[in-house]
């Protein structure tokens, strides 16, 4: 860690003053005897105070997901330190401290995302619109023993609301004039008998887009029409059986994408040109694309959880099935030249089925021991069509069509205990068994579409030129771990409380969908081992807390994806990476109206032993292996070293029930590498993004007017080289393409409730 270099920072600056800060709250507390409110998790699978729980967790209230208008994973991330996420061409990624998953399907998500219980492991269920939400809580490391599936990097956990057993309900609006943003969300819960209740929640979005396609009749992109809805029913006898049902589906539709060309030797400029395309490498919210692109999803969930009592112990059963299909058209040549389309579909269907007895607590030993089953099938396809305009004459009309399928079975067996030595000293250890066995294939084949392309140089022409070589693979896998963890807690006093873990993580190996050639099918598992220490404070009689925790993993084999330069994602293990750092986070309640959050986070991440990956464009290859690049000692993408988040909430009484409130919140994340094979030349500036929220509140209803990114900052999110500018038939020029965040956005919004 260079220290110099972090005291200059913002996030340094900021800290200071917050600290200072906390002196005079803490007098002021005193003397008043103000006390936060507790924050209730289920991080270890049972409703705790957060600050009693030994790990790096961050949560967002239901409360806090409505003022702030979280509305996906994307939103959550200005609020949750070390946490990321980006959408890219053919995917959407998720990483916690700088680990994640690249661009292939063959992928399980290394962030575990869990909705009731429910593990959403793949890359497109990242993309669904919250609905909602109880809270939502990101849990930071390897959540090997009661979360597990993959979940090497982290866990976010989500919980949905429940029938309240009385008639309830709520209902807001919002409008955001520039891009002509509207949304309705909805939720009520009915009573039927005394026992059994009902919620019904929907939402509905749309909005035109905040890029502007100048070729396309300027149209506004990315357009989206979203729907949700969801039926939950809820059981509780009260004495020894309670149940929920849930069954819900959400469809999410986009035409067009948040795609610039934000850079151009020459390629584009000079090639694509010549066939009448209009190069504007300036990020300014405008693109030129030709084809009508467009994603449609849907995506349907059905969730049974049930708790018995056997006298003091409770069983749960949690059942799940998870599926989704879409379909999306790509123009991937990202210019306005008639070139290269790509066609993708994918379909996936998932049943799980977790068993687990939990001790009643608070005895010498609490323990929860359970079993994991999993079956899920994966069928993707894509066809990467290449026009009679393309620019090679042997090519021209010809289709690439991509089979990929994979089908999966997992099982575990999974326990924890947790020995109360003392009144302040407890020790929890626990272990995972997990069983993956896995079957793939992949074929890839080339259909000229035009008779007149048939020939002995289309071959040929593919081989070396684009590097895509017609083939048929199917493989076999059987993947086995024992992931233990070992934590211990001491309460040094009533106000702190100091832990100390040593965790590893497992994530199962499978096989590569993405790739043009057969030398690329089959990847391994990747194992990690993680040692973390912490502090959990409350200060100023309960009305401020601070949370430290440092950390450093250990990862094997980490699976990465990379762009092989023409047409093709390579999936390869990095033998050995490590990641260090430090977290802070807390609250503070400086008077009886005014609440501060803060966050922040130093992030070192490294390659050890990475001496075979794809090399950026025209890097001199320096591997062992021919062709590749070593990257030991560099850092990987979507892993800045430091991130800052502070919000306040001030709220003054006006008269009678009326009240108006004030919300602030600001998120500072240093500079980072956003390329897909880290090119020097994308690492981006440090940037600020600042939210804000003025509202007036009665009892049940409020109106609000609410800012985002109000400091109209321009961020991107993802680059690459655009497809076949890495080829040596095509030019071999760098042409990149980026992904660009939401400008500045004013909205009003009125809600009600009953």
């Amino acid at each position: 860690m260079q220290k110099t270099k972090f005291l200059k920072t913002p996030m340094a600056c900021a800290m200071g003053l917050l600290m200072s800060n906390g002196v005079i709250a803490q007098e002021e507390a005193s003397a008043n005897n103000l006390s936060l409110e507790e924050v209730i998790v289920t991080a270890q699978r049972r409703s705790e105070n957060l600050q009693d729980v030994p790990l790096s967790v961050s949560a967002i209230t239901g409360d806090k997901i409505e003022k702030a208008g979280i509305n996906t994973i994307a939103d959550v991330m200005a609020y949750v330190p070390n946490l990321t996420t980006t959408e890219t061409g053919i995917s959407t990624q998720l990483f916690i401290r700088g680990v994640g998953t690249g661009n292939n399907q063959g992928f399980e998500q290394s962030v575990g995302m869990y909705i009731d219980g429910i593990y959403y492991g793949r890359q497109q269920l990242i993309r669904a619109p919250f609905l909602d939400l109880e809270s939502v809580e990101v849990l930071r490391g390897p959540q090997s023993i009661l979360f597990g599936k993959n979940s090497i990097a982290g866990a976010m956990n989500m919980r949905t609301k429940k029938p309240e057993g009385e008639l309830e309900g709520n209902v807001s609006v919002m409008y955001e004039p520039e891009t002509n943003q509207r949304e309705i969300t909805a939720g009520v819960s009915v009573p039927i008998t005394d026992n059994f209740s009902a919620r019904i929640a929907g939402r509905w979005y749309q909005e035109d887009g905040y890029i502007e396609n100048e070729f396309i009749g300027k149209q506004d992109e990315p357009n989206r029409d979203e729907r949700a809805v969801r039926l939950t029913l809820a059981y509780d006898n009260t004495e020894n059986l309670s149940f929920t049902f849930k069954v819900e589906q959400d469809t999410f539709d986009v035409q067009g994408r948040q795609i610039e060309i934000v850079a151009d030797t020459g390629y584009a400029a000079a090639l694509f040109g010549a066939a009448g395309a209009v190069i504007d490498t300036e990020l300014d919210y405008k693109r030129q694309t030709d084809a009508e692109e467009y994603s449609d999803n849907t995506l349907d969930n059905v969730t049974f959880n049930i708790e018995y009592q056997l006298g003091d112990i409770t069983l749960s059963s949690t059942t799940g099935i998870v599926g989704y299909d879409f379909e999306e058209v790509c123009d991937c040549d990202y210019v306005s030249a008639d070139i290269l389309t790509i066609f993708l579909d994918e379909e996936y269907e998932q049943i799980s089925q977790e068993i687990r007895l939990t001790s009643p607590g608070d005895e010498t030993v609490d323990w929860i021991v359970g079993a994991f089953y999993q079956s899920s099938e994966l069928d993707f396809s894509d066809e990467i069509r290449l026009s009679g305009s393309s620019l090679v004459a042997s090519v021209r009309n010809t289709s690439v069509v991509r089979d990929y399928t994979t089908e999966t079975e997992v099982y575990a067996l999974f326990g924890q205990a947790t020995w109360n030595a003392s009144d302040v000293l407890r020790v929890t250890a626990g272990a995972r068994y997990t069983s993956s066995v896995k079957d793939g294939s992949r074929a890839l084949t080339i259909i000229p579409t035009n008779e007149t392309t048939l020939g002995p140089a289309i071959l040929p022409t593919y081989e070396a030129g684009f590097g895509i070589v017609p083939h048929s693979l199917a493989g076999n896998r059987d993947d086995s771990s024992f992931t233990p963890l070992v934590n211990i807690q001491w309460n040094v006093n009533d106000d702190a409380m100091i832990y100390a873990s040593a965790s590893t993580g497992f994530k199962a190996g499978g096989f590569d969908a993405r790739s043009n050639t057969s030398a690329s099918f089959e990847f391994e598992d990747e194992k990690a081992t993680s040692y973390e220490m912490g502090l959990k404070t409350t200060l100023a009689d309960g009305a401020a807390e601070l949370n430290v925790a440092i950390f450093y993993t250990d990862y094997k084999d980490l699976q990465v994806s990379q762009f092989d330069g023409i047409l093709g994602f390579t999936v390869g293990n990095a033998k050995e990476s490590t990641v260090q750092g430090v977290e802070i986070d807390g609250r503070w309640r400086l008077t009886e109206k005014l609440i501060i959050n803060y966050a922040a986070s130093y992030l070192d991440f490294e390659f050890k032993d990475f001496d075979d990956g794809n090399c950026y464009f025209n890097q001199v290859p320096d591997s062992q292996t021919p062709g590749l690049c070593n990257y030991d000692g560099k850092t990987a993408r979507m892993a800045p070293k430091q991130n800052l988040n502070i919000g306040a909430e001030y709220v003054q009484p006006l008269s009678g029930n009326l009240d108006i409130a004030f919300n602030v919140d600001l998120l500072w994340v240093s500079k980072q590498n956003v390329h897909e094979n880290a090119d020097p030349d994308w690492v981006i500036d440090a940037y600020t993004k600042v939210n804000a929220r003025i509202s007036l509140e009665a009892n049940n209803w409020g109106v609000a007017l609410v800012g985002k990114n109000l400091l109209d900052e321009e961020v991107i999110t993802y680059a690459g080289n655009a497809p076949l500018s890495g080829s040596n038939g095509f030019g071999n020029q760098d042409t990149i393409y980026a992904f660009v965040e939401r400008p500045r956005t004013i909205a009003i919004e009125a809600s009600y409730k009953f």
